[in-house]
């Protein structure tokens, strides 16, 4: 399965706040964002440049962006592009929306993933 793929522009970071937290309104800016509820906590994905001081935050993730949609009897899309990073020991964070995924890696990463995803037959768009 050959992929299409892209880099998001700016920086991310992955925050999490207590699980009572409400959704913080810097949560919401930019391209793109998540915020999800689970069991003891509130995650956020946003923009690293909005993430105010002393909130827990994971920073200098790059987004990568598989390009959808895709219908939801399909299967491996996402293991497809993991595979190839685990390969090349690069850490991820995976996201799913309706139409697609998204799979974060760290800045200092971001080339040698580009190029485990090339080497494995994907294309990336810089």
């Amino acid at each position: 399965m050959s992929l299409t793929l892209s880099f998001l522009r700016d920086t991310y970071a992955v925050c999490q706040l207590p699980a009572d937290a409400a959704p913080p309104a810097w949560a919401f800016e930019g391209e793109f964002w998540s915020v999800t509820r689970a069991a003891g906590e509130l995650s956020v994905v946003c923009l690293e440049a909005n993430v105010p001081d002393g909130v827990k935050a994971e920073k200098d993730w790059a987004v990568l962006r598989l390009h959808g949609p895709f219908e939801f009897t399909l299967t491996g899309i996402l293991a497809s592009v993991l595979e190839p990073l685990k390969v090349a020991g690069i850490g991820i964070f995976a996201l799913s929306t309706f139409d697609t995924d998204y799979v974060l890696v760290s800045e200092a990463n971001a080339d040698d993933a580009a190029e485990a995803l090339r080497a494995a037959g994907h294309t990336v768009r810089e």
